[in-house]
């Protein structure tokens, strides 16, 4: 049994605090967007009343410190993932931006017409559409490691997939529909071997695992700060060094620049040739915050801990009628779809929202997935570390007295 102390922990969190329709708040939608703990909403009070103002581009006293709050945050996320430097993190808006980058950067320099990109059925659709879109234009071929029915990618099919037209890998860490954790070091493991490069969509592994990118060998790597208790509109590309030197900008303008004349442009350094325009700097520090909280409750607790209201909360959803828990993986991270009986899950989710309990419905963003199932979607409880045994108990509970509502 772990000795983390969620009620405690939750006393950091305001909006936990709330009631929703006259009932105390669950919180179960943490994959969508994780809740923010007091020190990260003070950063953002503290930047805003103290600092504000444009980085890299003055010499007055604001400006500096702003630069530095800035530049710190940047070398707190090499830390938290273990980069080789504060050069190979680049800020994004989120996961979703990380990833069109790379497809938009180094996809369209290296990759034509008979190559092929690989994923897996278990994506998110911003790991699906920006390789289409990538096929679209180059004449590159999209090709889907399938899965079988427990939700687990089926890996000597992925060893078959791989050719000498394979190009490029980009697969979930953890798939944020069914908490499926990939065997994501095989697979770029046997990627390297054939000299292909592999990109991890790490919005849903962040939050719930060690991440150590030198120890993965990860070529890219991009997570959302909203996903690990931090501010939305913030996130981190992780890149190597040798593929983001040779990658072309994203996007122009300014601090991507060291020169411009109107007969030709210089571009600056990393990691800043892929930061054009004033950054989300108030979010880069809320997300330095944000990870400092994780590092100081241990990601190792945390993990642990949610594993065991997965746990705790998966034998007693099954103790209802009817239960059908889509994404049985034997390596799974705290996410609970369900389907009850021959309910829809809109009306589940609807009447579970009445009794102030806050789940996901519907597809998440997976539809190739819920296609592979066969099902218009499912519930989706995901859990974090401020979630309690008794707040399961209150699900489960909330759940019988839909199903018999709608019957």
């Amino acid at each position: 049994m772990s000795t983390f102390d969620a009620e405690k922990i939750r006393m950091d969190f305001p909006i936990l605090q709330l009631k929703i329709n006259g009932k105390p708040l669950v919180y179960f939608d943490n994959a969508a967007t994780t809740q923010k703990p007091q020190a990260v909403i003070d950063s953002l009070i503290k930047y805003y009343s103290e600092i504000n103002s444009n980085v890299h581009r003055g010499v007055h006293f604001l400006s500096e410190k702003a630069t530095n709050a800035y530049e710190a945050a940047r070398k707190t996320v090499q830390k938290f993932i273990n980069a080789s430097k504060p050069e190979e993190i680049v800020f994004v808006r989120g996961t979703t931006e990380g990833i069109n980058l790379v497809s938009n950067t180094y996809g369209l320099k290296n990759l034509k017409e008979g190559d092929e990109i690989i994923v897996s059925t278990l994506e998110h659709h911003s790991n699906i559409v920006p390789w289409q879109m990538l096929c679209e234009r180059t004449g590159a071929k999209l090709k889907i490691i399938p899965i079988n029915k427990k939700g687990e990618i089926i890996f000597d099919e992925f060893k078959i997939l791989v050719t000498d037209k394979t190009k490029f890998v980009s697969v979930a860490y953890i798939s944020n529909s069914l908490g499926t954790i990939n065997p994501v070091k095989k697979i770029i493991d046997y990627a390297h071997s054939n000299n292909i490069p592999v990109m991890l969509d790490g919005a849903q592994a962040v939050q719930h695992t060690k991440i150590d990118v030198r120890d993965l060998d990860c070529d890219f790597f991009a997570f959302s700060g909203h996903k690990i208790y931090g501010p939305t509109g913030i996130g981190v590309l992780y890149g190597k060094e040798k593929f983001l030197e040779a990658m072309p900008p994203y996007q122009g303008g300014g601090d991507m620049i060291k020169n411009v004349s109107f007969e030709k442009t210089t571009y600056n350094d990393l990691p800043y040739k892929f930061e054009a325009g004033t950054p989300n700097i108030a979010g880069s520090i809320g997300l330095a915050a944000a990870l400092n909280y994780v590092s100081d409750l241990g990601i190792d607790n945390v993990a642990k801990y949610e594993h065991e209201l997965l746990d705790y909360g998966t034998k007693k959803m099954l103790e209802i009628e009817d239960m059908r828990i889509i994404g049985t993986a034997d390596e799974k991270a705290s996410v609970i779809s369900f389907l009850v009986g021959k309910t829809h899950p809109y009306d589940v989710g609807t009447l579970l929202d009445q009794l102030g309990i806050a789940v996901r419905t519907g597809v998440h963003c997976t539809e190739p997935l819920m296609n592979f199932f066969k099902i218009p979607g499912t519930v989706r409880a995901s859990l974090a570390f401020y979630n309690t045994k008794d707040e399961i108990d209150l699900l489960v509970k909330a759940v019988q007295r839909a199903q018999t509502m709608l019957l």
